[in-house]
């Protein structure tokens, strides 16, 4: 690892080992380079300020992982992985989410859903497409139940585990795929009943 790469990191771990103690908004710059043993120079020549150690840390620990080759086949096994790394963190991450830069975070999240939301519509709808508006409105209604269940299992205390959560999650779009696929399939069965009765 670079050692720049090396000095960031160091600096974070710091970071989130102070935040599962005080509050966000409590930290200062001090705290954290007496905590990681460096200088104030050093923190300010990696990062601007706290928030974007924070962004920082979203990016790397959270964000790039679940977006980085993320399709539709993979993206329940990619969620279980944040999920884990959200529960192997819970203080740090409850904290996170609490301040005003935790909205920045579930914007993402439902911006993220919703695109793989989309595409799954497209893969259950290919032989009946949907039209744009229907499609954007089922993709956000099912990426507000994920990323609000996310949110409020992080919230809360992430009482039940990644594996049961990610697996609730998982039933919620496999319904929806099976009751999309039933209606195609009686959509189809009502035509070819409509043909044969001509």
């Amino acid at each position: 690892m670079p050692e720049s790469a090396t000095t960031k990191k160091a600096i974070a771990d710091g970071f989130k080992a102070i935040m599962e103690k005080k509050s966000f908004e409590k930290i200062t710059i001090t705290d954290i380079t007496d905590q990681c043993g460096l200088n104030r120079q050093t923190f300010y020549y990696h990062f601007q300020d706290k928030y974007e150690l924070l962004n920082w840390i979203l990016l790397t620990e959270v964000i790039s992982p679940f977006t980085e080759n993320l399709t539709t086949e993979n993206w329940n096994d990619k969620l279980l992985q944040i999920l884990l790394v959200l529960y192997d963190n819970s203080k740090f991450y409850a904290n996170a989410f609490s301040t005003s830069h935790g909205n920045e975070f579930r914007q993402f999240l439902f911006n993220t859903v919703t695109d793989v939301m989309s595409d799954i519509i497209d893969l259950i709808a290919e032989d009946k497409p949907i039209n744009a508006d229907d499609k954007q409105f089922l993709a956000e209604f099912f990426s507000y139940g994920v990323s609000g269940s996310v949110t409020k299992w992080v919230t809360t205390g992430m009482k039940q585990s990644p594996e049961k959560t990610a697996k609730h999650i998982q039933n919620i779009v496999n319904g929806y795929k099976a009751f999309a696929a039933s209606r195609q399939r009686n959509t189809y069965q009502g035509t070819l009943s409509s043909g044969a009765s001509c």
